[in-house]
């Protein structure tokens, strides 16, 4: 498509959508207004019913457990649609000389990266771990918190050679902390069934009100949704990373 022809498409499409545009905003409530109940309804019970002071996390583990499910393959599915178009004929063998791809700049990194990073690195892995713990108190959750933690990985990667950093981030067992997570939602969902309740109904003891380890059966889902972030974001930064590298058999 030429550039005129995108163009005359854009200014199509935006004379036949501005005018709902306008509508959808003149019709808006005004700001501050709450006129949905759901909000309230799950501030009203979800204190009492699960112990947890995060309604975010009690919306996305209990009230819409299930949506939350499939969003969680979604991701996985997604990752590895990327990891098998970036893998292409390597397939699951390492590769060698790394950084040193043909025509790829290999610039030397300097003292101040390489200590920002020394002492950024474990306090990034650190909060993203408080994250993932705290994820029934306050702010946060798997998602988040499995996001935070790779990319103190990815950190890592920035202040130290690639060498080093593959050394430890191996594909097998970022696979099985993706897939495992994904597995452990799917079962933590599935075991209530086995005592007659529903599906990723709340079968264990709620703990205390606001405590880190508060309620149930959510624990369990927000470590594995952590998990299968996790491994998922973590194989996407080592598929990217091994593209710089020269393969094995080259000369």
């Amino acid at each position: 498509m030429t550039r005129t022809a995108r163009l005359l498409l854009f200014a199509v499409a935006v004379l036949v959508l501005a005018p709902a545009g306008v509508v959808v905003a003149m019709n808006m409530p005004a700001f501050g207004s709450h006129e949905l109940p759901y909000g309230d309804a799950v501030n009203s019970t979800i204190p009492a019913a699960r112990h947890i002071s995060n309604m975010v996390s009690a919306v996305n583990f209990d009230v819409r457990g299930l949506d939350t499910l499939g969003e969680e393959f979604m991701l996985v599915c997604a990752v590895t649609g990327t990891v098998v178009l970036l893998r292409g004929e390597r397939g699951e063998k390492l590769t060698s000389h790394p950084a040193q791809m043909r025509g790829r700049l290999n610039a030397p990194r300097s003292d101040a990266l390489v200590l920002t990073g020394r002492l950024m690195g474990p306090m990034v892995l650190l909060f993203g771990l408080y994250v993932v713990l705290h994820a029934t108190v306050t702010p946060g959750g798997g998602f988040q918190g499995g996001v935070v933690i790779s990319s103190g990985l990815l950190l890592l990667y920035l202040c130290e050679d690639y060498q080093t950093w593959r050394w430890f981030m191996r594909a097998g067992w970022l696979d099985a902390c993706e897939g495992g997570g994904a597995l452990i939602f799917v079962l933590a969902g599935a075991a209530p069934l086995c005592f007659g309740a529903h599906f990723l109904q709340n079968i264990m003891p709620l703990g205390k009100f606001r405590d880190m380890l508060s309620g149930g059966l959510m624990q369990i889902v927000n470590a594995a949704v952590a998990c299968a972030v996790l491994g998922g974001f973590a194989l996407v930064f080592l598929e990217f990373l091994e593209e710089t590298r020269e393969p094995r058999g080259d000369p």
